[in-house]
């Protein structure tokens, strides 16, 4: 399949902040308990390609370090001199004058480029095995790292969606927190009502939250109505956690009640197609909230597990009809708030451990490519090349894969490796904050939210102290990590960008002296108590030998930071971030809800 590179480029309307190519490290601490601007999809082997920025040291020559395309200087070092380091990156070429780093790795070509990429497919190919633990947790599934595409724009994400309803022939199947009712959900709405009418055979399942899908009068059940009314081969489900029940919900009003637990996977596929990503499907999604969204294109078996999951979750939620009347699915029998609690979590457990059991049978033979080493890394003979292992999470169903594997993934990523983690909302639980501090040895870049680009900011009543409240959660975390020293292995940086917000989660790994990553880890989960505990969710964990593949996530990963700027002892001081004490009560006693 030839390269297709698609470049959306949205400066024009939103100019990206200024960002420092400096970074603050915090240290480590023991704690008891183990523990784009620039869019880009691509579709094979990408040589030649120059970031959409370049970084470099403050004194502008290029980190060497294993995912390193930028330095991490002391804290001391920061605290003493900001701004000096901002003329460092501006002498350091950052707006492509000079040879910045990121570029400088990227701009591949004659022989050194031929050694480095043999260089970098070796170190992957070493690090494949000590991964294969995977297989023990999740169905696996390997696919063409070809068929693999990087999405890195919201509006390419609302594109995409849109050609493949339009293209879809067989089956839609659709999870979201919930669907937004602005002219661009309209349209979506209207492409899979054509869709439909185009093809008689195609079924489309929609599975939303419950409580955040009939918020409001004109909420997600209205918007879907129409699909509901004109075709018997669409439906319509809506989780409700059996945590909400008897007083909690019937005093809880609409908002609110959404603290208590909500499905909150984001699942979009289209016949042999699956589009994963942190993203629901709304406005905001679409045009200039920033999230990360992965495209698996030809992949049947995949798309098959996906799709069964969806049905699996579905069988234990609402069925909605074209009446907009809620009824319990056919051959399901405990109501979600009214049975027992016990029992609908012990049925809906059963059955999601036994689908999950089911899938990972068949592993072996799937896998074949990953659990025995191929005779030549790298070569064209090679079928498959990367490999996929979905895993869940579902606190309130007492399931808790993904909360296990990503605490091993903190846990086995060795010395000298890189790992860069995501966040949207940043509330580490204390498994996660024990394992990265205590318990593991790679050096860790966290981007979170800044709070001018936290979704809640601006919100009325209690909810508009929650941007606070992150930045409360964040700087206790700072000053963990750096009174233990550590403060060469932990940075922590802050996503800010005019008139964007930031939604995006997951980590990229880099191993031990490579400069792309070979694993991501892509989807629903915060790595946050909700996430953990609460919510439904799902994430990809991928694992690549494809180079191109590695070069466009590398990509990603460096879109995703640009705008951000380093979260330091000068920026906490700040009178700006300073935390009403309000927040710090409500935090002590709610903040297992964020």
């Amino acid at each position: 399949m030839p390269l297709l590179i698609i470049r959306y480029c949205c400066r024009a309307r939103f100019a990206p902040s200024a960002r420092r190519s400096s970074r603050v490290v915090f240290g480590g601490t023991k704690v008891s308990s183990l523990l784009s601007t620039t869019s880009v999809i691509t579709v094979s082997g990408m040589a030649g390609v120059t970031a959409p920025f370049s970084s470099s040291s403050p004194t502008g020559s290029p980190a060497t370090t294993g995912g390193g395309i930028r330095p991490s200087p002391s804290l001391v070092d920061q605290d003493l001199d900001e701004s000096g380091l901002e003329q460092g990156l501006n002498e350091s070429g950052r707006d492509g004058e000079g040879d910045g780093g990121h570029n400088q790795l990227l701009r591949l070509g004659g022989d050194g480029a031929n050694v480095e990429s043999d260089i970098e497919t070796k170190l992957a190919a070493n690090e494949l095995k000590n991964w294969r633990w995977l297989a023990d947790r999740s169905p696996g599934f390997a696919v063409k790292g070809s068929n693999v595409h990087v999405i890195t724009c919201p509006n390419v994400f609302y594109k995409t969606l849109l050609d493949k309803v339009s293209s879809a022939k067989k089956r839609i199947s659709l999870a979201s927190l919930y669907l937004g009712n602005g002219t661009l959900e309209h349209d979506l709405v209207e492409a899979i009502q054509n869709s439909v009418t185009n093809h008689p055979d195609l079924k489309v399942n929609v599975l939303l939250d419950y409580t955040r899908g009939s918020r409001g009068e004109d909420n997600s059940r209205t918007m879907l109505q129409p699909l509901l009314q004109q075709s018997d081969a669409c439906h319509v489900f809506l989780y409700h956690t059996p945590t909400l029940r008897g007083l909690v919900k019937r005093w809880l009003p609409p908002r609110w009640n959404e603290i208590i637990g909500l499905q909150h996977m984001k699942i979009y596929l289209f016949d042999d197609s699956v589009v994963i990503s942190g993203a629901n499907l709304s406005n905001d999604y679409f045009t200039n909230r920033q999230d990360r969204y992965l495209l698996i294109e030809d992949s049947p078996e995949l798309a098959d597990f996906f799709d069964s999951l969806v049905h699996k979750v579905s069988h234990f939620s609402f069925s909605v009809n074209a009446k907009d009347e809620l009824n319990l699915s056919p051959g399901w029998a405990i109501h979600p708030s009214d049975g027992n609690k016990e029992e609908f979590v012990k049925q809906a457990k059963g059955s999601i451990i036994s689908f999950y059991e089911e899938w990972k049978q068949s592993n072996p033979e799937r896998l074949r490519s990953f659990l025995q080493k191929p005779d030549k890394i790298g070569s064209s003979s090679i079928k498959d090349d990367t490999w996929i292992f979905p895993l869940i999470q579902m606190g309130a169903l007492d399931v808790f894969m993904d909360h296990e594997a990503t605490c091993e993934v903190f846990k086995r990523a060795p010395l000298s490796s890189t790992v860069k983690l995501a966040t949207g909302y940043f509330n580490l639980t204390s498994e996660y904050i024990n394992t990265i501090v205590g318990n593991s040895s790679a050096s860790y870049e966290i981007l979170m939210a800044h709070p001018k680009a936290n979704g809640f900011l601006g919100a009325r009543g209690f909810a508009g102290g929650i941007p606070a409240a992150y930045t409360l959660l964040a700087r206790k975390f700072f000053e963990n990590v750096r009174s233990q020293g550590q403060h060469k292995r932990i940075s922590m940086w802050e996503y800010i960008r005019p008139k964007w917000t930031f939604h995006a989660k997951g980590l990229w790994f880099y191993p031990v002296g490579a400069k792309l990553p070979m694993i991501t880890l892509v989807g629903s989960p915060n790595f946050g108590h909700r996430s953990v505990h609460r919510d439904l969710e799902t994430q990809l964990y991928l694992i690549t030998l494809n180079k191109g593949l590695r070069e466009n996530l590398n990509l990603e990963q460096a879109n995703v930071f640009e705008n951000a700027k380093p979260f330091s002892s000068l920026e906490i001081v700040k009178p700006e971030r300073s935390v009403p004490m309000w927040v710090r009560m409500v935090i002590l006693i709610f903040r297992n809800f964020f």
